[in-house]
């Protein structure tokens, strides 16, 4: 058996996974591999599944599956999983970390201090203790983001799809009902025909003016330009962005020039120790495949 490390992991994945064949990081031998394993850089479209005749499964290391083709793959018989769990840790401290920098003027501080300037009275700060946080999403990672926020005093409500209760947030039953309170607002869904686009014009509308948006989910889940708008306006206080519509993203993407905005290049699942649980979790995958294919 042939397994193909596409994108990067951490770099003790190709050992440990020898014990169930070779292992490989060359992509000029995909049409080889049994087993594929992806992050967010490769692509596996219709065109990439026909280049691996022999391919069965396709396991992408994170959270969501939309840059793989399931239908087609599933139409090859080809099995497609992903490690949900392993990234919640380090997506909610980087969501915290963004959350954290608007208030306390964190980039305005730096940039300031290292332009010679001393902005002390300048730079105002405000809490997160006694504000409201909406989460727009409740699975794992939105889970950990909730536990931090109630930590820091935080109240916490929530939009779901299912409607399915949390004993961290208060779960609305409408988009509209869960953002018109929250002076923070922060995206935690993946991306699908239903999500694209999702926070637009009508959505921000509803909101509070001054509102901070958080985006660690999927960089197309916003309407750009509607976003730019509420950022010039003032309606919206805030944009931060982990996420992006490609990486890295057009230069003539309206955010990248946009005022108010925190940006970070996708780092979101990089840390250390999510790369070490993302490797433990294909091992285990793979592990179970290779008994009798019943994952």
């Amino acid at each position: 058996m042939l397994i193909l490390i596409s994108d990067a992991f951490d770099p003790s994945l190709k050992d440990k996974l020898s014990e169930f064949g070779e292992v490989t990081e060359d992509k000029s031998r995909l049409k080889d591999a049994e087993i594929v394993l992806v992050r967010s850089k490769t692509k596996c479209t219709k065109d990439y599944i026909d280049g691996a005749p022999n391919l069965k499964v396709i396991i992408r290391g994170g959270v969501g599956t939309d840059n793989i083709d399931k239908e087609y793959a599933r139409s090859k018989n080809i099995r497609v999983y992903n490690t949900p769990r392993a990234s919640a840790i380090a997506v909610a401290e980087l969501t915290f970390a963004l959350m954290l920098a608007v208030p306390n003027r964190l980039i305005e501080g730096h940039n300031s201090m290292k332009d010679g300037k001393w902005l002390k009275k300048e730079l105002k700060r405000n809490e997160l203790y006694g504000k409201t946080l909406c989460l727009v999403g409740m699975g794992n990672i939105a889970t950990e983001v909730a536990k931090r926020a109630k930590a820091f005093g935080m109240k916490v409500v929530a939009y779901r799809k299912s409607g399915k209760p949390s004993e961290w947030a208060e779960v609305k039953n409408t988009l509209s009902e869960a953002v018109e309170d929250a002076e923070y607002v922060s995206l935690h869904t993946p991306l699908t025909d239903e999500t694209r686009g999702m926070i637009n014009k009508s959505v921000i509308d509803k909101m509070k003016d001054g509102v901070v948006l958080v985006n660690t989910s999927r960089g197309d889940c916003i309407v750009a330009e509607d976003v730019v708008s509420a950022l010039n306006s003032g309606k919206l206080r805030a944009y931060a962005t982990d996420v992006w519509p490609s990486d890295p993203p057009p230069g003539e993407y309206p955010v990248l020039k946009a005022p108010n905005v925190v940006m970070t290049p996708h780092i979101g699942a990089s840390s250390e120790e999510n790369l070490l649980r993302i490797g433990d979790e294909v091992y285990n995958l793979i592990g179970e495949y290779t008994k009798g294919g019943n994952l």
